[in-house]
């Protein structure tokens, strides 16, 4: 795992992509509370498929790389994401994950994005051992309003930086953006599983994922179950992991038997870098 890679500042490039093609991507740029930045990707405006993409790969930090394919699995359901990356663990937990809780009275959100590896005001980060820097901080909430500035001014002391170096990113479920940057954490759901199973995390080389991409709906309740289902019965995701020869076998029984977890997602170990026992 390079500690040394900056999810921030690869994702810039991404986010000015964003908001230099809004026209083009039919997202809304706009200034927040306290000056902040707000890319909408489906509340005032419907948003797209492409800026759905790039938004899964700001979610991502700039380390993964997301394709919208046509697919035979679900007649229904004809196209799917494909999500690959090389560097799994600061891609998916140090960024993708949707770990970081912001909420103020009737506002809740749980942000996403490499801002959450600045912040670091999650646990998961002190296992990680990941640490990020940067003057500009990207967050993508899966929200159908505006935060509040309370909101905007806890993100500004957490991530020490002003108010208007801030750019959220607000898609909500019941957008086709939305839809996309959710079942795009096909991979992280994956890589989640197996951190839970206490595999750790720094012999995790590869990931590979796949979810069909449901359709879009008006009602939350529906979308919120189109995008669990599309990822929990639908998706697929195949690992490289690095493992000593005599304990492949058991991670293989344990990884895909172990039914009682939350997570029914069919996950494969695709590979192993076999290292010599000790």
């Amino acid at each position: 795992m390079d500690t040394n890679l900056s999810v921030s500042n690869l994702a810039k490039k991404l986010v000015e992509k964003l908001i230099n093609n809004s026209k083009e991507l039919n997202v809304l740029v706009k200034k927040g509370p306290l000056n902040c930045t707000i890319i909408d990707a489906g509340i005032e405006i419907k948003g797209s498929e492409q800026a759905g993409k790039l938004i899964a790969e700001v979610c991502m930090g700039g380390l993964g790389v997301i394709n919208i394919e046509k697919t035979n699995t679900f007649p229904n359901w004809p196209l799917e994401t494909k999500v690959e990356s090389k560097h799994p663990v600061i891609s998916c937990l140090g960024s993708q994950y949707a770990g970081w809780n912001l909420s103020h009275e009737k506002f809740y959100a749980l942000a996403s994005g490499p801002g959450r590896a600045i912040a670091r005001r999650e646990e998961l980060f002190k296992e990680l051992q990941y640490v990020d820097q940067s003057k500009f901080v990207y967050l993508v909430m899966e929200v159908d309003k505006i935060p509040p500035k309370e909101i905007i001014e806890k993100i500004s002391n957490d991530c020490k930086t002003s108010t208007e170096n801030i750019i959220l990113i607000l898609t909500p479920t019941q957008s086709i953006s939305g839809i996309i940057q959710i079942v795009s954490r096909v991979s992280e759901v994956g890589l989640h599983k197996l951190h839970t199973l206490k595999f750790p995390l720094e012999n995790v080389k590869e990931v590979y994922g796949s979810a069909p991409i449901p359709p879009v709906s008006s009602d939350f309740i529906t979308s919120m179950g189109r995008t669990n289902d599309a990822i929990l019965y639908g998706g697929n995701v195949e690992l490289k992991v690095k493992a000593k020869a005599k304990e492949s076998g058991k991670l293989i029984i344990k990884y895909l038997s172990s039914g009682s977890t939350a997570l029914s997602i069919r996950t494969y170990i695709k590979e192993f870098e076999l290292v010599k026992d000790f």
